[in-house]
């Protein structure tokens, strides 16, 4: 079924069919259709960061990021759903074309720039859903607060989202906003970081609640960079790491109609770039921060190579695009057996 609404999307535009995609998932959901297109899946719940996860296979954000269309995603299997990035005021992000596929490759180059209708639309879109799972919301910045102000646009969101949230994700590592990047290492991390976790600390006392807070990386850091990276989330006692987020490496794909787009590039081609951070991670993070693996899974075993890695949960997005919702349950079966090992 899923091959047979792949060949008729992918004759649409891709931002267009992404449209198209999760309006017919939703209207799926609504009418108890999801199952033409879903997978049943056996339960393999896995407690990560003082959650229960019903299976360890998500969906990463960028996919709804708006939250308008959590229902119809959860649907199809997913152990939790990812969305976002949200900013605090909406922006349009930037100028399309910003979307491209490249299907020899197995994967995908966006610029979509934290295209989002702000914060406040996100959490009325998540008060309204009914959406009962695990929920994570990534955060981010407007494109225009200058890099040194970038933690007020942080904390406005995370204040926003954090009653409405299972874990909140501090996207760090988009290549589509200027100056993000920068944020990822030295004083400026610890600064933006130090500053999340007081205010962290206050909503939980306020809430009375713990909601953790993830960062999530960029799969383009020297291995020093990472332990770098990995040793000040030690020190600030961050509650989970997501490895990783689109690369600008583009020598996986050169020659390759839309290589040269500006953006970050996402599926088969950052599978051991990924993979190899994940590595990198655990060794100095040695099981005192969960990691979250994401990043060129298009099948099962490479679901599993994540966890044999050091993730503890995975999340999927351009394989999901390109494979449909079996690759949900094909991934949940390939880390069960991985685990079994």
């Amino acid at each position: 079924m899923y091959s047979f609404l792949r060949r008729a999307l992918f004759c649409l535009p891709p931002e267009m069919a992404h449209t198209v995609s999760l309006t017919a998932m939703s209207w799926l959901d609504r009418l108890g259709l999801s199952g033409l297109i879903a997978t049943t899946l056996p339960p393999q719940s896995k407690e990560v960061m003082g959650i229960l996860f019903p299976n360890p296979v998500g969906l990463a954000a960028g996919l709804d990021k708006d939250a308008r269309h959590i229902r119809g995603l959860a649907s199809l299997g997913f152990g939790f759903i990812e969305v976002g990035t949200v900013t605090p005021k909406p922006q349009p992000g930037n100028p399309k074309p910003r979307l491209f596929r490249l299907p020899a490759a197995g994967a995908i180059i966006n610029r979509m720039g934290f295209n989002n209708r702000g914060v406040e639309a996100l959490v009325e879109s998540v008060t309204h859903s009914g959406y009962r799972g695990v929920l994570g919301i990534n955060i981010g910045k407007n494109k225009d607060t200058p890099a040194e102000r970038a933690v007020d646009d942080y904390l406005i969101c995370l204040k926003a989202v954090y009653p409405h949230a299972s874990y909140i994700t501090v996207n760090l590592s988009s290549p589509n906003t200027p100056g993000l990047r920068d944020l990822q290492f030295g004083q400026p991390l610890i600064d933006l970081l130090s500053q999340l976790k007081d205010a962290q600390s206050a909503l939980a006392a306020s809430h009375k609640r713990y909601v953790p807070l993830v960062v999530k990386i960029a799969p383009d850091m020297a291995d020093d960079d990472i332990r770098q990276v990995a040793k000040v989330f030690l020190d600030q006692k961050i509650d989970g790491v997501i490895a990783t987020n689109t690369t600008i490496d583009r020598a996986a794909v050169q020659g390759m109609r839309h290589c040269d787009e500006a953006g970050g590039l996402s599926g088969a081609p950052v599978r051991d770039k990924s993979t190899h951070v994940i590595r990198v991670l655990a060794d100095v993070l040695a099981g005192e921060i969960p990691i979250i693996g994401v990043g060129g899974i298009s099948d099962g075993a490479s679901a599993a190579e994540k966890i044999a890695a050091g993730a503890s949960l995975v999340q999927l997005y351009t394989g999901f695009i390109y494979e449909g919702p079996s690759l949900v349950g094909e991934s949940v079966a390939a880390i069960a057996e991985q685990e079994a090992r």
